[in-house]
């Protein structure tokens, strides 16, 4: 009887069970809402990504490491403090009570401390294993080429080629703090750029102009158009500053033929000591320079920076045979998004990256400001907006650029999106913290009584934060003990935190990277 019993409850749970199963897969398969929409060919999934970079050693390169750090390397070192103390002294003696605005007569005695410091320079990096730099054509004029473009940008000694010039540079104000470095680099009188001054880039394009326009006054200036250093796989774009006075402008491209790659400082990967260590405990360390031919600007050119900046990067790429990759600084958090949330598919969520910031609204972001915008998005309750509407919420004109935006959101086509959506892009593009944004996002969609978020609200979000199309959540409701069709927040990261795995085991999307398998979710004491 207790079987038949046991028989008659296994058979209903079974039942039940193949009921849901049945209702997972009738969901699973219905086409879920697009909320974002990329209208451009940026990269997507990013096989290599620029800005990150891994060093692998084989066996005997270790055993190489592990022999030069106890032997050439504290030689390296020590030399290599001396002569950068000795052109400290050289340069601090010659910048004393020199402007940094107005270009001084070049003294005959400044002129032999420049000689000085060259060699100076190029004694140290022969100590650290760049023992010869081959060079291949020639540094054109100033009054020929008043800029020279070089790229790629990829490490803390590209600096051999500003150094083997004594060319100006266009870099961040931090190096100006470094000690002893920072007063070495100041005396080749370099654009500084402070990256958190939201009005550095119009003073770095004015400053660049006045020197370049001033009649070869200012030494000639060397820019890394990247903005960034890489690990050396493509070529990103280039920023508009070296293009906009219109002149014409030196590609120079640096090659650094290397077995072992010891000297790349992208974003994430070994920092500058411990590139600086692997590097000097090279036997020998290869550098290529190459001045490529002068290159006018057409009118076109002239007239449309982005056009010239872009011709150049081709060329660039051309002789150097790397892809271009058409991402930029302001790309970096989004590529390096990491974790059970991390973003999945980066193309619409690059371009939307890079139209608000062409609308100003990544450099006015403000956790503050983001509340403000959740709360603003609340409030609407799903209200559609129109293009003009969306420009109201946001204090801006209807642009082109405006427009763009709205319609990346615009998934119905009938002219009208959910700021909410607009709200979640923003967060996702401009705070890599996907816990944070999520407790945002569901306080946007929760029900006021109980917190809930209902299935489909949860999808959008987190198509969204993902950069994703068609989520099915059956999963993740069939795992939980009771399937309401919605969801608090407490709820869902503790189902986060006990399967870390979410992603690939719980959910579906378009272009999935693996088949579901669904598991029921193990029941905690």
């Amino acid at each position: 009887m207790e079987a038949a019993a046991t028989a008659s409850h296994t058979g209903q749970s079974e039942t039940a069970i193949e009921g849901r199963l049945l209702n997972w897969r009738r969901k699973q398969w219905t086409k879920g809402v697009i909320t974002m929409k990329s209208s451009t060919g940026r990269p997507s999934r990013i096989y290599k990504n620029p800005f990150i970079h891994v060093v692998k050693f084989t066996t005997a390169q270790k055993i190489q490491v592990c022999l030069m750090s106890v032997t050439v390397f504290p030689v390296r070192f020590v030399l290599g403090c001396f002569f950068l103390l000795l052109a400290w002294l050289f340069t601090f003696a010659a910048s004393f009570g020199r402007s940094e605005y107005v270009v001084e007569p070049q003294t005959w005695w400044r002129r032999i401390v420049d000689v000085c410091i060259r060699v100076i320079m190029r004694t140290m990096w022969f100590c650290g294993g760049f023992h010869w730099v081959k060079i291949k054509g020639q540094t054109a004029d100033p009054s020929e080429a008043p800029i020279l473009t070089v790229a790629p940008h990829t490490s803390p000694f590209d600096s051999i080629a500003c150094t083997n010039t004594m060319c100006s540079v266009v870099s961040k104000l931090d190096i100006r703090h470094i000690p002893i470095w920072g007063t070495v680099m100041s005396y080749i009188r370099p654009v500084f750029v402070c990256r958190s001054d939201p009005d550095s880039r119009r003073k770095t394009v004015e400053e660049i102009k006045r020197r370049v326009t001033s009649g070869a006054q200012w030494p000639q200036l060397m820019i890394f158009p990247e903005g960034l250093c890489t690990n050396r796989s493509g070529l990103l774009l280039f920023k508009a500053g070296a293009f906009i006075p219109g002149l014409p402008v030196q590609p120079v491209i640096l090659r650094y033929p290397n077995k072992l790659d010891t000297v790349s400082w992208a974003c994430k990967g070994p920092g500058p000591l411990k590139i600086l260590w692997l590097t000097l405990c090279q036997v020998h360390n290869s550098m290529e320079i190459e001045y490529l031919p002068v290159y006018t600007p057409s009118e076109e050119e002239r007239e449309n920076p982005a056009l010239f900046a872009n011709n150049v990067r081709k060329l660039m790429a051309k002789a150097l045979d790397v892809p271009l990759i058409d991402l930029s600084f302001d790309d970096r958090d989004i590529c390096l998004s990491k974790g059970q949330l991390g973003i999945f598919n980066f193309s619409s969520l690059l371009e939307f990256n890079q139209l608000i910031c062409r609308l100003g609204q990544k450099a006015a972001f403000s956790s503050s400001k983001m509340e403000e915008e959740a709360t603003k998005a609340r409030k609407l309750q799903g209200e559609r907006l129109s293009v003009e509407s969306f420009a109201q919420c946001l204090g801006l004109p209807v642009s082109d650029t405006l427009r763009q935006v709205h319609s990346m959101f615009d998934q119905t086509e009938d002219g009208n999106i959910d700021y909410r959506h607009y709200v979640l892009a923003l967060l996702t593009v401009c705070r890599p913290k996907p816990k944070e944004n999520l407790k945002l996002a569901f306080k946007m969609y929760e029900n006021q009584e109980d917190g809930n978020v209902l299935e489909g609200d949860l999808a959008a979000i987190l198509e969204i934060m993902l950069g994703v199309e068609d989520m099915c959540l059956s999963g993740l409701f069939l795992s939980l003990e009771e399937d309401t069709g919605k969801i608090t927040y407490d709820e869902f990261c503790q189902f986060l935190d006990q399967h870390p795995d979410f992603v690939s085991d719980y959910i579906r999307f378009k272009d999935h990277p693996r088949t579901l398998c669904f598991r029921r979710a193990k029941k905690t004491e």
